[in-house]
């Protein structure tokens, strides 16, 4: 089978995963879901009373996989397997989304300022009925940030769209003094979980 024939479909807006797919060789084509809940979000986010992030992160990933594989049949797309990700942020027992705005950022900033938070990487790949998926658990310590650092990373407008409102592969890498984990799962997509989901399918790493 040529390698056009083991292409995969990402369902995910991130530069960041597309990044990481290509670094261990996985074609892929952009199978993008919608987010505004203005016109209609194609997966509800929401967390469920009670629901562990662990759980959640996998209710995640696995929806918006199974949604990639309706579009698929709905717009007679060539089948192949569609690839989703979930990250959640956990710190003190709570799950920390994106942030609503630069202050809702800057107050996630300061609580996880000298401190140890989790974040959790849930993948699922997709093909018809087959839903396969793995989890990464990390965990982040951060230095003690002063307002002015909160600040100047909030005018770069990085946080703005990043769970947990910061990312590790950008400027708030100078914020993070150790990580235990997986250093791609905190970025978004744990590639050692990732591949083994794509043995599962037969896909092969280039």
């Amino acid at each position: 089978m040529s390698v056009a024939d083991k292409r995969i479909y990402l369902a995910s807006r991130s530069p960041r995963r597309r990044e990481l797919l290509k670094q261990i060789g996985v074609p892929f084509e952009l199978l993008l879901l919608r987010q505004d809940l203005r016109r209609g979000a194609d997966v509800d986010e929401t967390p469920l009373a009670d629901e562990s992030a662990g759980v959640y992160a996998l209710r995640m990933a696995r929806d918006k996989a199974a949604t990639g594989v309706r579009q698929i049949a709905q717009r007679v797309l060539p089948q192949k397997p569609v690839l989703a990700a979930d990250t959640a942020i956990v710190f003190e027992d709570e799950i920390i989304g994106k942030p609503e705005d630069a202050e809702h950022a800057a107050r996630i900033l300061r609580a996880l300022s000298g401190r140890e938070h989790q974040v959790l990487t849930a993948v699922a790949l997709a093909l018809r009925e087959k839903v396969e998926t793995q989890i990464s658990v990390s965990s982040v310590w951060f230095r003690e940030l002063s307002d002015i650092e909160i600040r100047r990373y909030l005018a770069s407008g990085e946080p703005l769209d990043k769970a947990g409102a910061y990312a590790i592969q950008g400027r708030a890498g100078a914020f993070v003094t150790r990580i235990s984990g997986s250093y791609s799962g905190i970025m978004g997509l744990p590639l050692a979980e990732t591949a083994e989901l794509l043995k599962r399918f037969d896909i092969p790493l280039l």
